[in-house]
């Protein structure tokens, strides 16, 4: 029996793509300021928050089926 948790796959995924804007601008602009060098700021940034949108997302997702918490 499938339960409605009150949250749509497409909702997660806006969510976790907004979120993940954000944290893609500050490490570009850490990883910058630290290495002062472009290749390894786009390589960096590309790897780690690929892996990182893919883990929230199922994160996402996982706690969306947890009524712990909710009304």
């Amino acid at each position: 029996m499938k339960r409605y948790t009150g949250e749509k796959a497409q909702r997660s995924f806006t969510k976790s793509m907004t979120f993940r804007f954000l944290v893609v601008v500050s490490d570009a602009v850490i990883t910058f300021a630290i290495t002062h060098r472009y290749d390894i700021t786009i390589g960096f940034v590309v790897f780690t928050n690929l892996a990182s949108s893919i883990l929230y997302y199922v994160h996402e997702r996982i706690w969306a089926h947890i009524s712990w918490g909710r009304k």
